[in-house]
C-alpha cells in the first residue's frame, strides 16, 4: 500500500451514480489521488482480483448486487480502508456496515468538503508514520501501535482497520475511563453519525478476539454509566 505522505494514495469508488462518481472522481484527482472508477459488484471483483488499493468509496445499493457483499469479499482477503457512502442511513444499514468491517459509513446525500475530510482522516490513521515504536501488553496480549500489529500468544491476531483504530484508542489511554462519546469522536470522527451500538459490537469483537473469557473480561471493561477502559497492569 501507499504511504499517504505520499499523495498519490489509490482509491476506488464502486457507485452506479455515474455522474456523482465523475464529480468525485475529479475532485480527488485534484487533491492528487489517483482514482479509478467502476459501477457494479462484478466489474469491483474483477478490478479489486488484479490491483490494489488504499481506499475504497463503496455504495451499498448497486445494480448487481449489494456494497454489503464486496466489503465482505474485501475483508476476507485484506485489510483495505473502506467507506461505505449510502442513502441508505437506518441503524440496522450503519450497523451491518461496521460489522462485516466497515471503517466509515458517509449518508447521503453529502458534500465533497465532507468526503475529502473523511478520506484524508482515514488515510491519515491507516498510514501515518512514527519515529518512536507504541507497545502496550497486557495479558498475553501484545499491541504494536507504530506497526498496526496484535499478538495473543505470540501469534499474529487479525483485526479490521476499525478494531485497531478502537484498540489503539484504549492503549493510548489505558487504565482512564473513557465515555462513549469521546470514543465515537475519537475514533470515528466528530461528524460521524455512528450509534452507541455500534461501539458496543466493536467492543464485543475485540472482546471475542483478545480476551480469554469475552463474557467476563479481564481486560477491554465496561464502565457503568460512562464507557470503556483497557485496564494495564503496571501501567
Amino acid at each position: 500500500m501507499a504511504n499517504f505522505s505520499d499523495l498519490r494514495a489509490r482509491i476506488l469508488i464502486v457507485d452506479d451514480d455515474r455522474e456523482l462518481s465523475f464529480i468525485i472522481k475529479k475532485m480527488l484527482e485534484n487533491y492528487s489521488y489517483c482514482v479509478t472508477v467502476t459501477y457494479s459488484c462484478d466489474e469491483a471483483f474483477d478490478i479489486l482480483s488484479a490491483n490494489s488499493f488504499d481506499l475504497v468509496l463503496l455504495d451499498v445499493n448497486l445494480p448487481d448486487g449489494s456494497g454489503f457483499d464486496v466489503c465482505r469479499q474485501l475483508r476476507s482477503a485484506c485489510n483495505v480502508p473502506v467507506i461505505f457512502a449510502s442513502a441508505r442511513t437506518d441503524e440496522d444499514d450503519r450497523v451491518t456496515g461496521f460489522d462485516i468491517g466497515g471503517d466509515d459509513y458517509l449518508p447521503k446525500p453529502y458534500s465533497m468538503r465532507e468526503l475529502l475530510s473523511r478520506v484524508n482522516a482515514l488515510l491519515r490513521r491507516t498510514f501515518k508514520n512514527s519515529a518512536e515504536e507504541k507497545l502496550v501488553s497486557f495479558g498475553n496480549v501484545k499491541v504494536n501501535i507504530t506497526a498496526r500489529t496484535v499478538e495473543k500468544d505470540g501469534k499474529p491476531i487479525a483485526l479490521s482497520l476499525r478494531e485497531f483504530d478502537l484498540l489503539a484508542f484504549l492503549c493510548e489511554h489505558a487504565n482512564t475511563a473513557m465515555s462513549k462519546e469521546k470514543i465515537l469522536n475519537e475514533v470515528w470522527g466528530a461528524f460521524s453519525e455512528v450509534e452507541p451500538s455500534t461501539l458496543a459490537v466493536h467492543i464485543r469483537w475485540l472482546r471475542e478476539k483478545l480476551e480469554q473469557d469475552p463474557a467476563e473480561p479481564e481486560f477491554i471493561k465496561t464502565v457503568r454509566k460512562v464507557g470503556y477502559v483497557l485496564e494495564v497492569n503496571g501501567k
